[in-house]
């Protein structure tokens, strides 16, 4: 199939590009940018005419509810909301029902994904067998098996010297940990510590939570990097505080090989939207207070912050309806990425460029070498890449609710927003994986 996407404004940060600039697309790569082939003839024509072509998005965080979960999600409902809302790569946590920490689990997710010829699906291997922090599992071979990283998902090693000898063994190999940083003990809570949690009697969680477990990290990650010969990558999942934030920006300083991301919740919501013991306000981690959403704001603007992520992890009905403190934490997100970033530039005057680099750019160089040959072309455009693109609209105003959401999890702190930009197609290694229009007659 031949594809020829026609008439669009590409933006594509990686590059710095941002005209008008017609997309030849063969045999899943793109062969021309601008000027086309002259022996091309495309079979199919995308209409991209007052609309953004931009690199397909990638979300580091995105659970699928598969295998173990399927009563919240699957596998094909996940992919299927997310190449709905641009994702054509996304990570997946290993917390699932067997833990990801046989190569068979993940080989075995890995060839369901790809048959499903949608979202590319990178998974992470357990840091620890059965994340119970105490035996690491056997890296090499998860690795060998499509793993791109490795990670403790929700649960902290309380053993500081497990955590010491998985960095250790990591660096060895030249492999990447993600972690998100909350104290064991301190981490307990419900929602952010503060006035609004004492007034509902609510179980809080406090900044010192994050603040303790960053500067364990930090400590633990100086002294792995100073052994000859060693390299770790050390990722920090959805940091939600201002504290936590300037910790980071000072390790990124320092020279420490760190990056980060936020999720898209702690980016516009604060612990006062919770209002009486809303239940799609459970989240982990916590919202916290406005000081914290807007320390965040501007790290994601001036590039502290490396990554914005859906923290998509729907959660069924019965396990959502129930008192605040007693409902599982999570909502469903990946649909929404696209349109919040654009909010928050919006609202915040961030370049659009900046807005898609946090969605594209920024989480391909998180990525980095774990994507294989993939790595010169995941996040951008550029010609011998592969096609992965997403048609954007940017006038299409949407309301998110129920019967919007293509996910199989209908909670959302969002339901009811209005959001400023729809996806109008894309396309995964040149293949149309979601078309708007054919949704919509559907």
């Amino acid at each position: 199939m031949k594809t020829l996407i026609q008439g669009g404004r590409l933006i594509d940060p990686a590059s710095g590009t941002d005209r008008l600039a017609d997309i030849a697309i063969a045999a899943g790569r793109i062969v021309g940018i601008g000027q086309l082939p002259a022996d091309f003839t495309p079979n199919r024509v995308i209409d991209a005419s007052g609309c953004i072509v931009a690199p397909g998005l990638v979300d580091l965080s995105m659970r699928l509810r598969e295998p173990g979960q399927e009563y919240a999600g699957m596998l094909a409902s996940e992919t299927a909301a997310a190449v709905a809302g641009g994702v054509t790569s996304l990570v997946c946590p290993p917390d699932t029902e067997p833990v990801l920490d046989e190569p068979g689990l993940v080989q075995m997710l890995k060839y369901r994904a790809e048959r499903l010829h949608q979202s590319r699906v990178f998974p992470l291997g357990a840091l620890t067998r059965g994340l119970k922090g105490e035996v690491l599992t056997e890296m090499v071979e998860l690795t060998d098996s499509g793993c791109v990283a490795f990670s403790q998902a929700e649960v902290p090693i309380v053993n500081t010297q497990v955590l010491q000898r998985a960095l250790q063994y990591a660096a060895t190999f030249g492999y990447s940990v993600w972690l998100r940083p909350q104290d064991f003990w301190l981490g307990k809570g419900v929602a952010a510590s503060g006035p609004l949690a004492t007034r509902l009697g609510l179980a809080g969680i406090p900044v010192s939570a994050e603040v303790i477990a960053l500067q364990t990290l930090f400590e633990l990650l100086r002294g792995v990097c100073k052994a000859p010969g060693t390299q770790v990558q050390l990722h920090l999942c959805r940091i939600s505080s201002a504290a936590g934030l300037e910790l980071v920006r000072q390790a990124k300083a320092e020279g420490l090989p760190v990056t980060c991301d936020i999720s898209v919740h702690n980016l516009h919501l604060t612990d006062i939207d919770i209002g009486y013991f809303d239940s799609r306000l459970r989240l982990q981690p916590p919202v916290r207070q406005q000081r914290d959403r807007e320390a965040l704001r501007r790290g994601l603007a001036d590039g502290t912050i490396d990554a914005l992520v859906s923290d998509h992890n729907p959660v069924d009905a019965d396990a959502k309806i129930l008192p605040f403190a007693e409902a599982e934490a999570g909502a469903t997100a990946v649909e929404l990425l696209l349109g919040l970033a654009w909010k928050w530039a919006e609202q915040d005057g961030v370049p659009l460029a900046r807005a898609l680099a946090v969605l594209t750019q920024g989480p391909a160089a998180v990525l980095g070498n774990s994507l294989g040959t993939l790595a010169s072309s995941i996040g951008r455009v550029v010609e011998g890449g592969v096609a992965d693109l997403c048609v954007i609209d940017p006038k299409g105003y949407w309301t998110v609710g129920e019967d919007t959401l293509r996910s199989r999890g209908k909670h959302t702190p969002f339901g009811g927003h209005e959001l400023p930009v729809s996806v109008r197609a894309t396309l995964v290694a040149g293949q149309l994986a979601y078309d708007a229009l054919a949704a919509s007659r559907a």
